[in-house]
């Protein structure tokens, strides 16, 4: 064990003994097991980042709950930004509708506590059949083009609230991605840098850039989105490219049917723009997974070197407008179970 994760687990227990008490006073109780405290956990946030937990738990009445704690001013912070990106995205007027939300039980600041409803789904998003997946993928990701700053008041939220990308803003981190991963992608860099226009053609809508399954589930036909702190302004098809570069894992056939969907119904400068997007999301994840290198050893270590091949290879080939062959995400796949760890494995339990 490393003791960068040594140094999580502590942190999980003397968090959760913080807080028990005081959920306690407030009428709140914690699951026994706590499993998105396990296994990968310790690494999904930046280095240098505020430490957070995401646990369960249930009211007095029995209502099943989502509670994010911290005792760290910058993790504090980050629930308040969460809460303040909620609270405007279901008040401003050229956002209305675009998602659902769970309902705020409680937030208590000087704690550090945010406390959430528990949005059960009678089944996964991947356990849908695939024409079902495809209606509420394209339904969610249309949602957020609905959402478009375009006047001087707009701007100002967002840039308040939000945040807002623009292309020399991908391309300036895209570079900083390169330098760091230490490896080439000079034609990605060069694809990124000759398409500025492109890019802020299509810039200035609401986005996403953690689009999964992992951050919204869906109860009587509604999608719920579950992470607020992940919305911003950019590019329309930034969400896209996360969903799409997700479900080349999950479910390749969801992935070519929504890059179809943007060929078949909208301009080729729209492809265009998501194939530019997609590279900039693969870039990210092969940098966030060279983070990973230093901080870990063993089969984790393997499965971050595994992890950085497997998402070089899609890069290339989105880059040169290949498909990616079957094999290639079997074989991923395979080495991927292989080197996870039982408490990673039971991490990822109902996630997607």
């Amino acid at each position: 064990m490393s003791d960068e994760q040594q140094k999580w687990e502590v942190y999980v227990q003397s968090e959760t003994a913080r807080v028990q008490p005081v959920l306690g006073h407030l009428g709140f109780t914690l699951d026994n097991e706590q499993q998105q405290t396990l296994g990968e956990r310790y690494l999904t946030r930046p280095l240098g980042g505020a430490r957070k937990l995401v646990l369960f738990g249930r009211s007095a009445d029995g209502m099943r709950v989502v509670i994010k704690t911290s005792n760290e001013s910058a993790g504090v912070a980050e629930l308040e930004h969460e809460q303040t990106c909620r609270e405007v995205l279901n008040t401003i007027q050229f956002a209305h509708g675009v998602f659902a939300s769970p309902k705020e039980i409680l937030f208590d600041r000087k704690n550090g506590i945010a406390i959430t409803e528990y949005i059960e789904q009678e089944k996964s998003f991947l356990e849908r059949p695939i024409e079902e997946q495809f209606a509420i993928a394209l339904n969610a990701l249309k949602a957020q083009e609905g959402a478009h700053a375009t006047t001087a008041g707009h701007s100002k939220i967002v840039e308040r609230t939000f945040g807002e990308m623009c292309a020399s803003d991908y391309y300036k981190t895209a570079q900083r991605y390169v330098e760091e991963i230490r490896n080439g992608f000079d034609k990605a860099l060069t694809l990124l840098n000759g398409n500025h226009g492109t890019l802020d053609r299509y810039g200035g809508f609401l986005t996403h850039w953690d689009f999964t399954p992992q951050n919204f589930r869906i109860r009587d036909g509604q999608l719920y989105l579950l992470d607020h702190a992940s919305l911003r302004f950019g590019n329309k098809y930034e969400g896209w490219a996360r969903f799409i570069n997700f479900m080349v894992l999950y479910n390749p056939l969801l992935a070519e049917a929504l890059i179809a969907y943007v060929r078949n119904n909208r301009t080729d400068e729209e492809s265009l723009s998501l194939k530019l997007m997609r590279v900039y999301r693969l870039l990210e994840i092969i940098h966030y997974y060279t983070t990973w290198l230093p901080r870990t050893d063993g089969n984790l270590n393997l499965l971050a070197q595994t992890r950085i091949t497997f998402w070089s290879k899609v890069l290339e080939l989105v880059i040169n407008d290949r498909p990616i062959p079957a094999e290639t995400i079997e074989d991923y796949q395979r080495e991927r179970d292989a080197l996870r760890s039982d408490e990673e494995k039971k991490r990822q339990i109902g996630l997607h």
